[in-house]
């Protein structure tokens, strides 16, 4: 470049410079086109502002007032805790089925079979 004259030296500059603004353009423009195929358009929905703004009261209610339920509340309350009744029945009567009880009573039997273990209930032995 140093054999070039002043006036062709700016003009290789100025050539290259214009060269990368328009690779970076492109690249631009096609990152650009790529990510809108998968971008999401921003949805405009009307109908006014959906923020509380605090009050400084435990659950909006002062002082005083009485809290009103909602609808959803009972039949959350009445689902829940009746569900949760369901469960604890169903698991304090559900069978043992460990392998540890399965081997101690299959154990017991064959030790009462080979005679070395007495029977813990002969009255229910069939006759």
């Amino acid at each position: 470049m140093s054999a070039l004259r002043p006036t062709a030296r700016l003009a290789v500059t100025a050539s290259a410079a214009a060269t990368r603004s328009a690779t970076r353009s492109a690249t631009t423009t096609t990152k650009t086109a790529s990510s809108r195929l998968f971008s999401t358009t921003q949805r405009r929905a009307g109908g006014g502002m959906q923020y509380d703004p605090p009050t400084g009261w435990l659950w909006g209610v002062r002082p005083g007032e009485k809290y009103q339920n909602e609808g959803w509340e009972n039949i959350f309350y009445f689902g829940f805790c009746g569900s949760l009744g369901v469960f604890a029945i169903a698991y304090a009567f559900k069978p043992d089925t460990s392998i540890q009880t399965w081997a101690l009573e299959e154990a017991r039997r064959r030790l009462e079979v080979e005679g070395i273990l007495e029977d813990p209930h002969p009255e229910n032995k069939p006759k």
